[in-house]
């Protein structure tokens, strides 16, 4: 099991140097590497699941022990998002396959991307601060480059604007990273919350510090206000590529760290989980306005990843066990039927050449594959049942109302049913319209990018139908490592 861990850094980044060699040596060999290397992290993040380990697994590099050595941690929260992060990623290099034929240098696409895979796995494993920094500015700089990855003035400018702000996000991070290295003399977050443990709660510079990471995280995660870059970098990318900055990058890099650290190193508090929750209301509420006015397919989707962060914010927020679990749920659940839908989206562009919603239409009997893989993703997110979206919202409203916030709740019902007006949008323009005959030979999209429009439309079902078990065994041992606080990395720190 400690050599599994390792795997998930150095296999992907191994791919990532190799792939220009292979790529000389065989035609396909950067696609066929790219999928093996997925999948084999895929079987190795499910392998984990079905034969969990003695949790917490603690991993010191070059057996340098804690805290004076790079340390990785293995738990049932590190456990999960391994999954999210490794089975989204084999989906989207399936459907890379066919869909970055249309651009020049694929196999420099498929090196950064396994980059950005290796930083999200680095970032989910450390439990040293300062690693899970390095971590995720190999996210950040990879995401960058992806963005900007066909070089149009749109997309150039929109990773321009997506890398200032990360940029300014990174400093804010470092900073309280720098504050907090001065104040506990330590990078270890074990020894870090022990440290703090024993300090004042209330001092001043952990309040900066928390200010700090919140500014931070949050423009990473593109809450509001922090959100600008957002809906520009998610419609420019490549589909693909919105498929993982929307479906991984803000939640891993965002939600992620912030929970981690706030909860198991801070401690969560008060003043910071009402801050976090209106920070998440807010977010759910004008995401979802924004969006309704779109006609651009991907930056309505985008404007949608904003309100549906909302919901997993305020779960986690509230700091009770069903809250977080409710919030753990739908951030799996938005990776899946997110990541869907901009794969959906990109099959559509791929076959018409718009993402104009208004110049689309009748692609139902042309495109059937994407047409019902997109209403069930449609269906998952406005929170229909039985599919996984439903669940994950009904549990975050049930925990809101029973931490007495009414308001959070009815504003979380509230959104759910304007985000399903707006998909029925999406569904009535791009595949069911009646239009004039240009869309009539459209072809349906090709085999490998409907491979992995089907594979994730199965999971968003599968997940809603098999959802009593997978909450039980998975979502809530997950939640309450979050839940275990402070005292749950003190503990680590004492075995």
């Amino acid at each position: 099991m400690m050599n599994l861990l390792v795997i998930f850094v150095a296999l992907p980044l191994f791919a990532a140097f190799a792939l220009p060699v292979i790529g000389r040596l065989l035609r396909r060999g950067f696609d066929i590497l790219s999928v093996i290397v997925t999948a084999s992290l895929s079987a190795c993040a499910l392998y984990i699941i079905f034969n969990p380990p003695v949790f917490p697994l603690v991993y010191s590099m070059g057996s340098w022990q804690a805290p004076f050595g790079i340390t990785w941690l293995l738990d049932p929260l590190s456990a999960f998002m391994l999954i999210a992060v490794n089975v989204i990623t084999f989906f989207v290099t399936v459907y890379s396959v066919n869909y970055m034929e249309q651009y020049t240098g694929k196999w420099k696409y498929y090196c950064l991307l396994m980059l950005m895979l290796a930083g999200l796995n680095g970032v989910v494993l450390s439990a040293d601060i300062f690693n899970l920094y390095v971590f995720l500015e190999i996210v950040a700089i990879s995401s960058y480059a992806l963005v900007a990855f066909g070089t149009e003035a749109e997309e150039v400018e929109a990773s321009f604007k997506y890398m200032i702000l990360g940029s300014i996000a990174s400093a804010f991070i470092l900073i309280g990273i720098g504050f907090l290295y001065a104040k506990t003399s330590t990078l270890n977050m074990f020894d870090m919350a022990d440290a703090l443990s024993k300090s004042a709660l209330n001092s001043r510079l952990l309040i900066f510090v928390s200010a700090l990471f919140i500014t931070g995280f949050g423009l990473k995660s593109a809450l509001v206000p922090f959100h600008a870059w957002l809906p520009d970098a998610h419609p420019s990318a490549p589909a693909p590529i919105s498929a993982m900055l929307s479906g991984l990058v803000i939640k891993t890099i965002g939600i992620y760290a912030l929970a981690r650290i706030f909860f198991n190193v801070f401690g969560i508090n008060s003043v910071t989980s009402e801050l976090l929750l209106a920070l998440g209301g807010v977010s759910m509420f004008v995401g979802v306005i924004l969006a309704i006015g779109q006609w651009d397919f991907k930056r309505l989707l985008a404007y949608h990843s904003i309100s549906q962060i909302g919901y997993v914010v305020c779960g986690i927020a509230l700091g009770t066990p069903l809250g977080i679990a409710g919030g753990i749920f739908h951030l799996l659940n938005h990776s899946v039927f997110k990541s869907l839908l901009f794969l959906n989206a990109g099959s559509v562009e791929y076959a018409t050449g718009t993402r104009d919603l208004k110049k689309s239409g009748n692609l139902q009997e042309s495109m059937p594959h994407t047409s019902w893989t997109s209403l069930v993703a449609s269906l998952s997110i406005a929170g229909v049942p039985p599919f996984c979206g439903f669940w994950s919202k009904l549990v975050i409203i049930i925990a809101l109302f029973q931490a007495n916030r009414p308001f959070y709740a009815a504003l979380a019902i509230l959104v759910g049913l304007i985000t399903l007006g707006s998909f029925l949008k999406i569904q009535k323009y791009v595949f069911y319209r009646k239009i004039k005959e240009k869309f009539l030979r459209i072809k349906e999209a090709p085999v490998f990018m409907r491979l992995s429009m089907m594979g994730l439309a199965v999971l968003c079902l599968v997940i809603g139908i098999f959802f009593k078990p997978f909450f039980g065994k998975i979502i809530m041992p997950a939640a309450e490592t979050l839940r275990a606080g402070r005292e749950y990395f003190i503990m680590i720190l004492g075995g």
